[in-house]
């Protein structure tokens, strides 16, 4: 994998290298082997940006932390001049947006060079990555592990995690309503951090469920993660390092240890003992509150619910344009009662408090990102009952911390070279810094960075 955007960073601002040519060559990825991760490029504002990054600093001029480096942005976020299309047919004539969403208007204000818009999962309705309107892109990082078998990118940041992966973007913007930023990531064998959802503003966002969607990224390193979260949440993350005993760290056998493919235990468990032997203190414990979220969820859930309200009328117009499975899971929440979705708000907070008592003495947790390595496109291709499995296996782990409204740190267990496999540290709301500063020193810890 190339190195990370802080590294880039550095050599641009020492005159090694130049915007421009980091541009070009992002884009020539995009158009060539990457193309497949891409919707539609942004060619001529990604050049504006990075001919301003190399003269404002030849100039001496101040510059922002993303200076001319190519950035991707997930198709859900709209970008001035474009038109955001949520990767549907169902919005292809829509008219391009007058103004940049919130989140990619912190982007551009930072200096980013935005390279395009990223493949996804149809309205971001699934964790797979599978979207039969575009070619559904092959993992990159399990191409050389099984040329054979192109294998699932994971989702719905699918393209956004692909293009950080290949190097066609440093970054990628993407959202995460029940692990979309960080199961692609765990597949990919990068780093996703999904912030407090609050922390990040969604105007301009195609929403997905309003009650749990968030706006966060994909990076190549946790100390990506904390610049990229410092932009788009507009915020300076509190630094406090600590050594390996200055943490407690839980890691509940409730759920997040069930059904573990035995690649993904082997890897996992040999993380949580480098991490211990490196001296973390880290408790096993129960919590049982988990075990509840099935029956919590079995009348209504959130994204059912809302995405119904903002698909209605264009399903029942357009619904043959839609993926079939896309368009299954919106039309489950059409007979979802007002009743319901007011109980399991009631039922979340509720359950929200119980679970922050539970977990109260811990700094943070630690949980598999998702219990598999990801598998062949051909198991899912034509099998929906399949792909309805594998998404449910995928979102499990993740889709825990975006209930608790919390925040979630997603890296590679070691080695880089074998089946990426996710770490997950995760903690409740408004632990966003504990987390990124947690991150820092379990990546040293097992990756020597």
């Amino acid at each position: 994998m190339p190195e990370d955007l802080i590294t880039a960073r550095a050599q641009w601002q020492a005159g090694q290298r130049h915007a421009v040519d980091m541009v070009e060559s992002a884009l020539a990825l995009a158009q060539g082997s990457a193309r497949e991760a891409f919707i539609r490029l942004f060619e001529a504002q990604a050049r504006a940006a990075a001919c301003a990054a190399d003269q404002a600093r030849a100039a001496g001029a101040p510059t922002g932390p993303l200076a001319g480096l190519p950035v991707s942005i997930k198709d859900l976020f709209d970008v001035a001049g474009h038109p955001t299309t949520a990767g549907s047919r169902v919005l292809a004539e829509r008219a391009p947006a007058a103004r940049d969403a919130a989140a990619v208007a912190r982007l551009r204000r930072a200096g980013a060079a935005l390279i395009g818009h990223t493949h996804m999962t149809e309205f971001a309705y699934s964790g797979v990555g599978w979207n039969p309107h575009h070619p559904t892109p092959a993992n990159p990082a399990t191409a050389a592990l099984d040329p054979a078998n192109p294998r699932i990118p994971g989702g719905s940041s699918s393209g956004a995690a692909i293009s950080v992966a290949v190097g066609a973007a440093w970054a990628a913007l993407g959202s995460d309503t029940g692990g979309s930023i960080r199961i692609p990531a765990a597949l990919q064998g990068l780093v996703g951090f999904k912030c407090t959802a609050r922390l990040v503003p969604l105007e301009g966002c195609i929403p997905l469920s309003p009650t749990l969607d968030t706006a966060c990224a994909i990076t190549r390193s946790v100390r990506d993660a904390v610049l990229l979260h410092e932009v788009l949440a507009d915020r300076t993350v509190s630094m406090r390092p600590r050594p390996p005993r200055g943490w407690r760290l839980g890691l509940p056998r409730t759920l997040m240890l069930d059904e573990l493919e035995p690649l993904v235990e082997r890897r996992f468990e040999a993380a949580v003992s480098q991490l211990r032997a490196a001296g973390y203190p880290i408790e096993d414990f129960d919590l049982p509150e988990l075990s509840e979220l099935p029956a919590l969820q079995a009348h209504c859930n959130f994204p059912a619910a809302e995405s119904w309200a903002w698909h209605r009328s264009l399903i029942e117009r357009h619904e043959t344009s839609y993926d079939p499975r896309v368009a299954r899971r919106i039309r489950s929440g059409q007979h979802i009662l007002a009743a319901d979705y007011l109980a399991l708000q009631r039922a979340r907070a509720d359950w929200i408090e119980r679970v922050q008592a539970r977990i109260a003495g811990f700094d943070a947790l630690l949980s598999p990102t998702v219990p598999c390595v990801a598998p062949p496109i051909a198991q899912i291709a034509a099998d929906d009952e399949a792909f309805f499995r594998l998404n449910a296996r995928l979102l499990r782990n993740p889709s825990v911390v975006n209930f608790l409204d919390g925040c979630a740190l997603s890296m590679p267990c070691p080695p880089a070279e074998d089946w990426p496999v996710g770490l997950m540290l995760w903690a409740g709301a408004g632990q966003d810094d504990i987390v990124l500063n947690l991150g820092l020193s379990v990546e040293a810890a097992l990756h020597g960075r």
